[in-house]
C-alpha cells in the first residue's frame, strides 16, 4: 500500500521579530455612540511587545476610509493634514483625507483637548516594562459614516510607523462590544461597535532603509581586516544592491 504523505501549508509573512515573535501592538476602535451623520469613537494602541518600545518623535497611525467618511473633531491627537475639504461651508471638519494620518498630542496640551492616556508625544513603552505608559488613546468625532452596526463600514489599509517603518498591520476584525466600568465597579456599560487590528513588527521590513554599519580594525595592515563587501545590512548575498564599503582605514598599533 502507498502512503500520500500530507500536504503542509506553510504560510510566510514579513511581518516577524526574531526576537519577540509573539508580541504586538494592537489597536482597539470602541465606537462609543451614534452621531446624526456617524459616530464618536475612542481609539486605544497596546503595546504587548517585550523589548520595543516606540521612541520620539513617536507613533503615525493611518488608515484609509471605507467610504466618503470625514473626522468632524479629535480630542487626543490629530491628523497631519486637513485635505481637501472645500465642499463643506460654515462647519469644516478638522480632516477631509481619504488616507489621514494621526499622530498624538504633545505634553502640556491644554486640558480639554486631552482624554486618559493621551499627549505623550507619541512615546509608547512596552508592557511588559511600563504597563501604564503602554496605552495610548485618542477620540474622534466621525461624519458620513453609517449610524448602525449594519451601515458602518470598517476602515482598510491600516499603517504604523513608530516612529519609523517595520510595521504590518492586519485588517480590521469585529469583536464583541468592549465592556466599560464606572470607578467603583457598581455599574458596567459596553460600546455600540468594537474592531479590532493587530500590528506586528518586521526586522527585515525595517532594514530597508539604509542603515550602514563602517568596520573598523586597529591593525596596522588591511590585509588582515579588510572591510566587508557589502556593509548596508542588504539581503541580496551578492551585495549588488549595496552601497560600495568604503577602503580600509590604517590605524598605527598603538
Amino acid at each position: 500500500m502507498k502512503l500520500r504523505s500530507p500536504r503542509v501549508t506553510i504560510r510566510v509573512t514579513e511581518a516577524y521579530d526574531s526576537l519577540d515573535p509573539n508580541s504586538n501592538i494592537t489597536i482597539k476602535w470602541d465606537v462609543m455612540e451614534w452621531t446624526p451623520d456617524g459616530y464618536v469613537a475612542v481609539v486605544t494602541m497596546y503595546n504587548y511587545q517585550q523589548f520595543r518600545h516606540i521612541g520620539p518623535p513617536g507613533w503615525q497611525l493611518g488608515w484609509t476610509w471605507a467610504k466618503q467618511e470625514v473626522i468632524w473633531s479629535m480630542v487626543g491627537a490629530q491628523t497631519t493634514q486637513q485635505g481637501d475639504c472645500s465642499k463643506f461651508k460654515g462647519n469644516i471638519p478638522h480632516s477631509c483625507k481619504k488616507d489621514p494620518t494621526v499622530v498624538d498630542l504633545l505634553p502640556g496640551t491644554p486640558y480639554d483637548m486631552q482624554i486618559a492616556n493621551c499627549c505623550k508625544g507619541g512615546v509608547l513603552s512596552t508592557f511588559n516594562q511600563d504597563p501604564e505608559n503602554s496605552i495610548s488613546s485618542f477620540q474622534l468625532s466621525v461624519g458620513l459614516a453609517g449610524t448602525t452596526t449594519k451601515t458602518v463600514k470598517l476602515p482598510k489599509n491600516f499603517t504604523l510607523r513608530g516612529p519609523g517603518p517595520g510595521y504590518t498591520c492586519g485588517r480590521a476584525i469585529v469583536r464583541k462590544p468592549t465592556m466599560f466600568f464606572t470607578a467603583d465597579g457598581r455599574r458596567a456599560t459596553r460600546a455600540r461597535m468594537t474592531w479590532q487590528v493587530v500590528c506586528t513588527y518586521s526586522q527585515f521590513l525595517a532594514q530597508k532603509t539604509s542603515s550602514c554599519c563602517l568596520s573598523l580594525s586597529a591593525s596596522s595592515s588591511s590585509a588582515i581586516v579588510d572591510c566587508p563587501t557589502c556593509s548596508c545590512g542588504c539581503q541580496n548575498p551578492n551585495g549588488t544592491n549595496c552601497v560600495k564599503c568604503a577602503d580600509s582605514l590604517i590605524f598605527h598599533p598603538n
